[in-house]
């Protein structure tokens, strides 16, 4: 559990350990100074404190929770992902390869495709077979506004070029399991079925085995992870959860072959914090005993702020934002308590299939990139706030999905054309892969109180820092947000129960909180990584301000 104390409860509880208090640093004159970690000594002070117990793991953190997402929406598949066979952009079998490059690094554990809203109007089988006989299609999309008022743009309309075996040639390639989400609102049972036996069947068994072959896979794609519709209380098909849980007991039947992959259904579960949708479908489920079919609980949690703006903002357009992620904490406890009226053994674990920072379209690469936006620094702290939640709780959260991968909402990736960068949440991710299957300390942080007044007029507080820690293999990673725009916090830094050798900080900051990448100026934001001292069991360290670190700590 990560807490966010005020300065008098912080006073009270470390005097002890650092000795007398001095001016705290966010009231101090001068300029920020560069991170530093030095041995603590009763002569240094700290104005804030992380204790990091050894001795009480959390649980595993699942690489699945590092994972993405890609719907045919906007610019994310085509001329995204996508850019084909012919296409002078350098490509692997038509996919962009700078995308698969910098992907390999971050491990991605799982890639959630076609959709989001997409998937409830798409047919797999409309994006198999021989390419020239694919039909083309109205996208799901074709009449939001801002594409209507486009005229006939391609972005209305879907060729299926992009379909099942070159979504599972992608997960090849970047080293990601795949996550199939099934249309429940326009197509029948019967086609999850078969979706599932053109996955999985073994080479030759079946006709449909023998489909994908002549699509140029022949062995099975041992597709695990199927989500039985998406947002089901919209888009997906406005159900009450009483009609949902009846869909999702229809498409997730026992009946459904398992081909000895170990299948694993994903229901739709709440927008935000609408518990009485999780409440009522697990009442349903548990009626015909089915909890034992229902392996992961999809939550959906975007965060915002009033002006919407995704580089044009204020300090508290700053602070607004940041607090619509931390609201991501209260979520999963939430709904995880739901949860646990019903299903008491919590055999069904939270997915967070969609999550990330939605700005207004004012950013986007092109009119045509639906969702488009920026990615700035303040993005990159909603990433390091939301991972940390999620390896926090690494017990109830097994797997996650930021929306998108590519130029849609918080994206990884801007590309168009032959141009192609990172944005700043992905040096986030790139910076927490360890974290991936290592286990989850629990971690506690004290820290002074963020005032802020909303746009409203109402008094708000946050805590100036948040993070988690994880070990594996004798190596701990302590990621750390400082939520503050413009002042760093000197932290003591205490290893219940270990002690440290060797350390290196790498931190992603920079003096603009505004400052994010473009296809001119490719690495504004880019994390730099510093050797450190060997600090013992207690160390001091200065995390800058509108920062995310990453400390490896190699242990004794």
């Amino acid at each position: 559990m990560s807490t966010s104390r005020s300065r008098r409860d912080f006073l009270a509880t470390s005097a002890g350990a650092v000795g007398a208090l001095a001016v705290p640093a966010w009231l101090r004159p001068g300029a920020v100074p560069s991170p530093t970690l030095v041995r603590s000594t009763p002569a240094r002070l700290a104005d804030a404190r992380i204790d990091i117990l050894t001795g009480e793991p959390v649980g595993t953190i699942a690489p699945e929770i590092y994972g993405h997402f890609v719907e045919h929406l906007g610019g994310v598949v085509y001329d995204g992902v996508w850019v084909g066979e012919d296409s002078a952009i350098p490509n692997v079998g038509g996919i962009r390869k700078a995308l698969v490059d910098a992907m390999r690094p971050i491990r991605p554990g799982v890639i959630r495709w076609p959709g989001g809203c997409f998937a409830d109007a798409y047919d797999w089988r409309d994006g198999v077979g021989s390419v020239g006989g694919r039909p083309k299609r109205t996208n799901f999309w074709a009449d939001d506004r801002r594409l209507r008022d486009l005229g006939d743009v391609p972005a209305r309309f879907d060729s299926n070029r992009f379909g099942t075996n070159e979504f599972m040639r992608f997960c090849r390639l970047v080293g990601g399991q795949p996550y199939l989400a099934a249309n429940v609102r326009t197509l029948p049972a019967r086609a999850f079925f078969d979706w599932v036996e053109y996955c999985n069947s073994p080479r030759g068994s079946t006709t449909l085995a023998e489909l994908r072959e002549a699509g140029g896979d022949a062995e099975p794609f041992a597709v695990r992870t199927w989500g039985v519709g998406n947002e089901s209380w919209g888009c997906g098909g406005n159900f009450t959860p009483e009609e949902y849980a009846a869909e999702f007991r229809r498409f997730a039947t026992w009946a459904v072959p398992d081909y000895g992959v170990g299948l694993r259904f994903i229901a739709a579960g709440p927008s935000g914090n609408d518990r009485a949708w999780t409440r009522r479908f697990f009442e349903k489920i548990a009626e015909r005993n089915e909890l034992g079919r229902l392996w992961g609980w999809a939550l959906h949690h975007y965060c915002s702020s009033p002006n919407g703006e995704a580089v044009d903002y204020d300090d508290t357009a700053w602070y607004e934002l940041l607090a619509s992620a931390d609201r991501m904490e209260s979520l999963v406890t939430a709904h995880w308590g739901v949860m646990g009226e019903i299903d008491r053994q919590h055999r069904t674990k939270l997915v967070v299939d969609e999550w990330g920072a939605w700005h207004s379209m004012t950013t986007n690469v092109r009119p045509t990139d639906l969702f488009g936006q920026q990615s700035t620094i303040r993005d990159a702290l909603v990433a390091g706030l939301t991972l940390d939640t999620f390896n926090r709780h690494a017990d109830k959260v097994a797997m996650a999905n930021i929306a998108q991968l590519v130029n849609c909402i918080q994206s990884l990736f801007l590309a168009a054309e032959d141009r192609f960068l990172v944005t700043p949440t992905y040096h986030v991710f790139r910076m927490y892969a360890a974290h991936q299957g290592a286990t989850s300390l629990r971690t506690e942080v004290a820290s002074p109180d963020l005032a802020w007044t909303d746009r409203d007029g109402e008094a708000r507080a946050l805590g100036m820092l948040d993070g988690s820690a994880s070990v594996r293999e004798g190596a701990l990673l302590l990621t750390v947000t400082n939520r503050h725009p413009t002042e760093a916090v000197e932290v003591e830094i205490a290893l219940r129960g270990a002690a440290a050798t060797a350390a290196r900080a790498t931190t992603l900051t920079h003096a603009d909180i505004r400052a994010h990448n473009t296809f001119e100026a490719p690495e504004t934001v880019r994390p730099v990584t510093t050797s450190l001292d060997a600090p013992g069991a207690t160390l001091m360290y200065r995390f800058p301000a509108a920062s995310v670190t990453a400390l490896e700590l190699t242990l004794a």
